[in-house]
């Protein structure tokens, strides 16, 4: 369609040297010519120009000061992408590969997950290209500080929500929360992912991998199918993979396999994730001490490898573009029948496309692992009406949240002539909402 190829060129034309953000603007883009092409307005008002360019992109220095006495430099992003349907919300990622079109890509993606969720908060992301890994907890204190020394300007309850993301896990949270209330004088809502302990919600932490297994079993309870005896890799071993397994053990799955940024495990008789916890939640160390604690595990260099193992599902759980065309190809010849994406645009686009051409059941990241932010969500409304509500109750709200959003993007797809497209469902499905409120609150 012309106008979502110009669009696309005025796009990379204005941001070059960002393959991240034209990735997942191609990608969304080109996912939505259906509804498009239904409502000619859109280009009339300048919907997807508006769409595609954030309302606000704040870069700032982050000084401070490590244990040797040495004054460091790190870059901070907040991108507070589309506020039509309510308060920016998304993450703060704390990685070596943060930089802007990182940053642009995660807070496009959050408008249309944020919308999916049917709760009214809008699309944001931020964070740094500082790296936790290796910082003393004093270092990490102090980074934090710096950090919202200056974000706490451009934050707020009703404004703009962060939460966690890679590398800014509860501890990180904590820190972030005490120099915002210390600054700004007010204990409220600033941020989630928040300790129980001053504001935080049950089942925060297991929400996204959670929430990823129940719509993929809903996806499978459709076709008449479900997890139990299926064999699964779960890529990652962060709270998204770990609660993933988590519950996908429950449901009677099998799971052999998960990795690290050094390499993957395999277990064929199944991962023990008690250890895996101990591992990576308590002593904060390398997925191959799992290898040296249970007999017959193996552990190999590079992670890669973990896509040529069988499997029915494959769950990415790490990080951007983990599975490329070639990996696509091989989980395909290994008889891999669900993706499900519980990382943000994990698989390439050319890796989606092998998996469309095989006819693999594709539940794309802006569905799938929607639960953190809608749980995230359901913490702003706990703060706001100063309630706190049981675990169970949490969670059957968050798996009432992703049934639906499986649905919605079920229907979508079916309405607009691509039945089984979730990629151009979920899309269609987040951005009809978004665009709504757009139109109805003219040209801002």
């Amino acid at each position: 369609m012309k106008y979502i190829e110009r669009v696309l060129a005025e796009l990379k034309t204005k941001n070059p040297n960002e393959a991240e953000f034209h990735q997942a603007a191609t990608e969304i883009l080109n996912g939505l010519q259906p509804v498009v092409e239904c409502h000619p307005e859109y280009e009339k008002y300048g919907l997807l120009e508006r769409f595609t360019e954030p309302e606000r992109t704040i870069m700032f220095r982050v000084p401070w000061v490590d244990d040797q006495g040495n004054v460091r430099v790190n870059r901070g992003y907040r991108v507070q992408f589309n506020s039509a349907i309510g308060p920016y919300k998304g993450g703060l990622r704390f990685h070596p590969s943060v930089n802007l079109s990182v940053i642009k890509f995660l807070g496009m993606e959050q408008i249309l997950k944020n919308s999916l969720t049917g709760l009214p908060i809008g699309g944001g992301k931020g964070g740094s290209d500082f790296d936790p890994k290796g910082k003393s907890e004093q270092e990490i204190m102090r980074f934090c500080q710096s950090f919202m020394t200056e974000l706490y300007r451009h934050v707020g309850a009703d404004t703009d929500v962060p939460a966690g993301d890679i590398g800014v896990g509860g501890r990180e949270i904590g820190y972030l929360f005490g120099q915002y209330k210390r600054i700004a004088g007010e204990h409220v809502g600033v941020l989630t992912g928040r300790g129980l302990s001053y504001g935080g919600s049950l089942a925060r932490k297991e929400a996204t991998g959670y929430g990823l297994v129940y719509m993929t079993e809903e996806a499978l309870n459709c076709r008449g199918d479900g997890l139990k005896d299926k064999t699964l890799i779960v890529s990652g071993s962060g709270n998204v993979a770990i609660y993933a397994v988590e519950k996908a053990q429950s449901m009677g799955a099998k799971v052999v396999a998960m990795y690290d940024s050094n390499g993957y495990i395999y277990d064929k008789d199944g991962i023990k994730l008690e250890i895996v916890k101990q591992i990576k939640e308590i002593e904060r160390g390398r997925i191959s001490e799992y290898a040296k604690r249970v007999k017959g595990a193996e552990y190999t260099e590079g992670c890669k490898g973990i896509w040529n193992i069988p499997c029915d599902v494959a769950l990415p759980c790490a990080t951007q573009n983990e599975i490329d065309g070639a990996d696509a190809r091989s989980l395909v010849k290994n008889g891999v029948k669900v993706i499900g994406e519980g990382a943000n645009m994990p698989t390439t686009l050319e890796g989606i496309a092998a998996f469309r051409k095989a006819g693999v059941l594709f539940l794309p990241a802006k569905a799938a692992n929607a639960g953190g932010v809608a749980t995230s969500a359901l913490e702003m409304a706990q703060s706001s009406g100063r309630l706190f509500w049981t675990f169970e109750e949490v969670d059957q709200k968050l798996k009432n949240i992703m049934v639906n959003i499986y649905r919605n993007m079920d229907a979508a797809a079916e309405e607009y002539g691509v039945a089984g497209d979730y990629v151009a469902g979920a899309n269609i499905a987040g951005f009809k909402k978004v665009a709504e409120a757009m139109l109805a609150q003219g040209v801002v």
